[in-house]
């Protein structure tokens, strides 16, 4: 029995933080939905990128206010239950979940994507199963699968991206002369309209999803307080950098948005800027990248979604069980390995915009949760000024709600429909909202 009085120790500097969050992101799915945006933007993907980190940038501000006065280990959930209310805390916690179990169905689609590729004589679906089973059988059989991102991992996608964009930046020059680097044609190009680079924005912001994990580590930061906002504010600078300059680059190097295959365009572009040697290392990398991810995604919701049954949120009979022999929540990867083969039927542009409907909805409450304390008259918020305290987070959830709106029709009504259910299941759980809802903790 663990005494309930040990606290984590507080070892994490700044650059610490940092690398865990720029590791969380996998740097290199800037380029693994690179043929998505592009088309959905209708070649405009810098601008969708740039659309999307000033919008990820306004709610990094609300994060860093929230993790101020808050320095716990946090989330959007946990933020809006006590800003808001314990109600509205448990619909964002609801709606959030919904990105957790489909994120590994995302990650595995990305990848047999760029298998299929290398492989075109192998079905789609070979690929995505053979994820999807493989995946499984290491997390119900208990082999270690931390939910941090391995830093080795991320500095060889680091390198192999950075390789990627230098060849971008000499095969352009070597077409089209040194003036062929500057070019706003992948901000605007003529007769595309800017409703275009928005609806990409709505997908390119799933390059960022991570940014917010940093909080997850307050309780293990020395002066939480200090840093973790300092650290916000750097991933959410630092990555909307590199996802604006790749997409900039890669777009240059393929202008406008007709590929031989969409889910696996960057390959396409990778080929043509390095030739078949460079396509091998960048497929390898990305292929393992997105393995590893899927690896850690899978493992996280099943643990998650176990806590969840132990502590009665969800049916322990089904979600609170431990394998005997493994002493794994077998039942819970299973259950997220076979929605994961809703993506046969799936690409990655919806797959994408599933996950982004909660991120969303669970960055626009953040954002409002800012707001919602600066009314109560919360001393700490007061004290920022009503700049930082009602009109950047009131522009943050604009953008949010914007972005969410523009996200594909399936996955609005997905998420609708995901949302109603938690209101109803809320209802029931609190016997018509006359009890306080169930906790539901998502820091890891």
């Amino acid at each position: 029995m663990v005494d309930g009085n040990v606290k984590l120790d507080r070892t994490l500097g700044l650059g610490s933080v940092v690398l865990f969050g720029l590791a969380y992101m996998a740097p290199m799915i800037v380029l693994g939905t690179f043929g998505t945006l592009a088309t959905a933007s209708r070649g405009t993907t810098a601008m969708s990128y740039l659309i999307a980190a000033a919008a990820i940038f306004l709610t990094a501000m609300s994060y860093c206010v929230m993790s101020r006065v808050h320095p716990v280990a946090g989330s959007a959930y946990s933020y809006a239950r006590r800003a808001i209310g314990p109600g509205i805390g448990f619909l964002v916690g609801w709606a959030v979940l919904l990105d957790y179990i489909f994120l590994p169905m995302v990650i595995w689609l990305i990848g047999a994507a760029y298998l299929a590729f290398a492989f075109p004589g192998v079905p789609g679906g070979v690929w995505i199963i053979g994820f999807i089973v493989l995946t499984s059988a290491i997390n119900i059989v208990g082999i270690a699968c931390a939910n941090r991102v391995n830093i080795v991992l991320m500095l060889v996608q680091m390198a192999v991206l950075a390789a990627f964009l230098g060849l971008a930046a000499r095969y352009v020059l070597l077409l089209n002369g040194p003036g062929g680097l500057v070019s706003v044609t992948p901000f605007f190009t003529a007769g595309v309209p800017f409703s275009a680079s928005v609806a990409g924005a709505a997908i390119a912001a799933y390059s960022f999803l991570g940014f917010d994990a940093v909080t997850t580590l307050a309780e293990e930061t020395r002066d939480a307080r200090r840093i973790m906002p300092k650290a916000i504010l750097v991933i959410a600078l630092g990555s909307g950098l590199i996802f604006v300059l790749s997409a900039y680059l890669a777009q240059l190097a393929h202008p406008g948005a007709a590929f031989a295959s969409t889910d696996a365009a960057a390959a396409e572009v990778a080929r043509a800027i390095g030739g078949d040697l460079f396509v091998t290392v960048f497929l390898a990398t990305l292929v393992v990248a997105q393995f590893t991810s899927g690896l850690a995604a899978q493992a996280s919701v099943g643990r998650l979604l176990y806590a969840m049954g132990r502590d009665r949120v969800l049916p322990p009979a089904f979600f609170g069980r431990l394998h005997p022999r493994w002493l794994t929540p077998a039942l819970n990867l299973l259950l997220v390995g076979g929605i994961g083969l809703a993506a046969l039927a799936m690409d990655v542009a919806t797959s994408a915009s599933f996950i982004n409907f909660g991120a969303f909805l669970g960055f626009a409450t953040v954002n409002l949760s800012v707001i919602a304390l600066y009314l109560k008259g919360d001393r700490r918020i007061r004290a920022l000024g009503a700049l930082a305290g009602v009109v950047v987070p009131a522009l943050g959830a604009v953008c949010d709600i914007v972005l969410l709106w523009h996200l594909d029709r399936h996955a609005r009504l997905l998420g609708l429909a995901w949302l109603a259910l938690g209101v109803a299941y809320l209802g029931c759980r609190t016997r018509g909202f006359r009890r306080t809802p169930p906790d539901m903790e998502f820091a890891g």
